[in-house]
């Protein structure tokens, strides 16, 4: 594997086949990032069409890990946060192709994403992860910590229920506590 590059993705054709090429890839091998299997081309290029317009918005940030020419993962920054949170973001729909995993790229891309909701002056991170075949020990190693588990939260892709672990890491500030007040 060739140095991995990290980089905030935009809308365009090319950018929507390869993030729905990898939501298809990773749905079909059991990751559960809110779809079921099989899932629909169709379905996953809507979904990172309305994700990349939001990207452009400002409300979230989509970036992609790449390894040459191929996008060996990606994850999500939101940062869309009601009034009364815009000292946090969150992170969403980690994933990395399976023929790239345990390679550093997940790590890689949460490190990006924790330095960009930096950059946006954000305080604290969370993230929610499945307990079955979820990346909680990725998260750990990076410093979240569990808040908690809720039991049958979610379908995994292929049937059956699972929990979901929801995670906190603060960020940025020195005293870890305050943050400013626009999102």
């Amino acid at each position: 594997m060739s140095e991995i590059e990290i980089k905030a993705l935009s809308a365009s054709p090319q950018i929507s086949t390869v993030l729905s090429e990898i939501l298809l890839e990773v749905v079909a091998n059991g990751g559960s990032v809110s779809f079921m299997h099989p899932l629909e081309p169709a379905t996953a290029r809507a979904f990172w069409d309305d994700a990349l317009a939001a990207a452009a918005r400002d409300e979230r940030i989509i970036l992609g890990a790449w390894d040459g020419e191929i996008l060996a993962g990606t994850v999500t920054l939101l940062l869309n946060c009601p009034p009364n949170q815009p000292h946090r973001a969150e992170i969403a729909k980690l994933m990395t192709r399976p023929s790239h995993r345990r390679r550093g790229v997940g790590a890689a891309l949460m490190r990006t994403a924790e330095d960009l909701a930096v950059k946006w002056q954000r305080t604290l991170l969370v993230l929610d992860t499945a307990a079955d075949g979820g990346a909680s020990g990725l998260y750990e190693g990076l410093g979240f910590t569990l808040a908690g588990t809720i039991p049958d939260y979610a379908l995994k892709p292929h049937g059956g229920l699972t929990a979901t672990m929801i995670y906190w890491k603060r960020i940025g500030s020195e005293d870890k506590g305050q943050g400013p007040n626009a999102c």
